[in-house]
Order: structure tokens, then C-alpha cells, then sequence
């Protein structure tokens, strides 16, 4: 009887000898290197393609640092373009995933089905945050919206203020020199900081603060003080106009961009289950 037992323990040991192997020798469920060929692939196309569209004039975002959102108007074939350029991005990344990935072997189709699709989403995932990690400008252009474009403060150029300041003391025509005193640096700088103050806030200037601004105005333009509140509610108004539009172009173009991450995950998913299929094909099959 003990005879017999040890000669079971060693078949079903034998056995495991050989059943080890091949569970060993069985591929992971998703390919890391296939994926990250997929991903490289997809964001290498995305900037190429954004490199094209900014040449043939479709870029929305201005190429300057720190500039923000374009005050231009967002058109219609902006967004269509970014749809376009990441569906061909990332049907290139992921057919590259799908056909690059090691073959399965004794799995179900519905599960190869599945482990494509992962394969093309997790491409363009990967590509995603890569482009999102070397446009990072960009990106937080689109986050923090026009406010913050408005508000960043420009050594060079006085602020984001700077023109409206501008338009506030610009000396009054006809009126005599006498009566006109040029804005020192000090008071430019007041008033920027106030104007930006407001834009950043998303608030009116308090009744104090526009009075002191208009008696200021008045002060250094030769405008009658009827004349310097007219222009500062011109001014502010203007103000108020140029930055519901900036903010409405953000928000334009985050929904477009919303639209074209959909449009490439689902574009990516649908190539790696077209490569995968091809990869597993039989050579000569139609």
C-alpha cells in the first residue's frame, strides 16, 4: 500500500514538473513594451500634426510663453482639427500596440477581444500624459483659463494692464501742455495693480477706487473730470469685454480638447483590435 501511495505522490509530482513550465512560459495579459511603442508613437504624430496645424493656422494657443489662451476667436476648425489630429495620432499608436504585442495562446476571443482594446487604450493613456508633460504650458494656459493669462505679470511689456493704462493717460487732445503731466512709473504701476486686482477677482473697482482713479486721470491727461470718469468706464468696459471673451475661448477650447481625448481613446482602442487580429492571423490568411 505504501508502495503504491509513493508511486501517486511521484506521478502527480511529475506532472507538476511539467505543468509549471508552461504556466510559466505563459506572456502577461498586457505587453508594457508594445504599449509604451504605441504611446512614443502617438505623441511623437501629436506634435508633429500640432507642429502642422500651428503652420497651416489652426493653433489656438499662443506659442509664447507665459501669453495664455490667444484673444483671437476660437473657430470651428480648431476643434475640428484637434479631433482630426488625435484620431490619426492615436490610431497609429494603437494599431502599433495591438500588432506589436506577444501572442496568447489557449485564451478565449472574447478575452484576446478585451486585452487588445486595453492594449489601444493604455497607449493612448500613456501618449496622453506624455503630451500633457511636455505641452505643459499650454496645459495650464487651458486649466487656469484667461484670468490667469490677464493677470501674469510681464516685466517687459508693464503687465497685462499695461494697455489699458495706456489708453487711461493718453494726454487729451487740444488740451494745453501746461495742463498735462506725465504718469510717472510709480502711478502706472498703481493703477496696473488695480486693474489686475479687479480682472483677477472678477470684480468692479469699488466707488473709491474708481473715483481716485478718475481724479488721477484727470490729473495727468488735462481731461475735465466729466470727461476722465467717461473714459475710465470706456476703458473698464473694454477691459471687462476683452476678458469674457479670452474666458469664453478657454472654455471653448476645453471642450474641444474634452471631445478630441474622446475621439482618440476610442480611435486608439479600435486600431489595436484591428493590429491585434493581424498579428494572430495565419500567414496567407485573407
Amino acid at each position: 500500500m505504501t508502495d503504491v501511495r509513493a508511486a501517486d505522490v511521484s506521478i502527480i509530482a511529475a506532472e507538476g514538473d511539467l505543468i509549471e513550465p508552461i504556466a510559466a512560459a505563459e506572456p502577461w495579459a498586457i505587453n508594457w513594451a508594445a504599449v509604451a511603442a504605441g504611446a512614443f508613437a502617438n505623441a511623437a504624430l501629436t506634435l508633429l500634426l500640432l507642429a502642422f496645424g500651428a503652420g497651416m493656422g489652426f493653433s489656438a494657443i499662443s506659442p509664447w510663453s507665459g501669453s495664455g489662451v490667444s484673444m483671437t476667436t476660437f473657430s470651428i476648425g480648431t476643434g475640428v482639427w484637434l479631433i482630426v489630429m488625435a484620431m490619426l495620432a492615436s490610431t497609429v499608436g494603437g494599431y502599433l500596440a495591438g500588432r506589436l504585442r506577444t501572442r496568447w495562446s489557449a485564451v478565449h476571443t472574447d478575452e484576446v477581444f478585451f486585452r487588445d482594446t486595453a492594449h489601444g487604450f493604455m497607449s493612448w493613456a500613456c501618449a496622453a500624459v506624455l503630451s500633457a508633460a511636455v505641452l505643459g504650458t499650454a496645459a495650464t494656459a487651458i486649466v487656469s483659463g484667461a484670468t490667469a493669462g490677464l493677470t501674469q505679470r510681464n516685466a517687459n511689456d508693464g503687465g497685462p494692464a499695461a494697455i489699458y493704462v495706456d489708453e487711461l493717460f493718453r494726454p487729451a487732445a487740444g488740451a494745453p501742455a501746461a495742463n498735462q503731466a506725465t504718469a510717472d512709473p510709480a502711478t502706472r504701476a498703481e493703477v496696473s495693480r488695480l486693474l489686475a486686482k479687479s480682472f483677477r477677482d472678477k470684480v468692479d473697482l469699488t466707488a473709491a477706487d474708481r473715483s481716485y482713479l478718475s481724479q488721477v486721470v484727470a490729473a495727468r491727461t488735462g481731461l475735465s473730470q466729466a470727461d476722465a470718469d467717461k473714459r475710465v468706464n470706456d476703458v473698464l468696459t473694454q477691459a471687462k469685454s476683452d476678458l469674457d471673451k479670452a474666458r469664453s475661448a478657454a472654455a471653448k477650447l476645453a471642450l474641444w480638447l474634452t471631445a478630441a481625448l474622446f475621439a482618440g481613446a476610442l480611435a486608439a482602442s479600435l486600431a489595436a483590435i484591428e493590429g491585434g487580429q493581424l498579428r494572430d492571423r495565419p500567414y496567407g490568411a485573407v
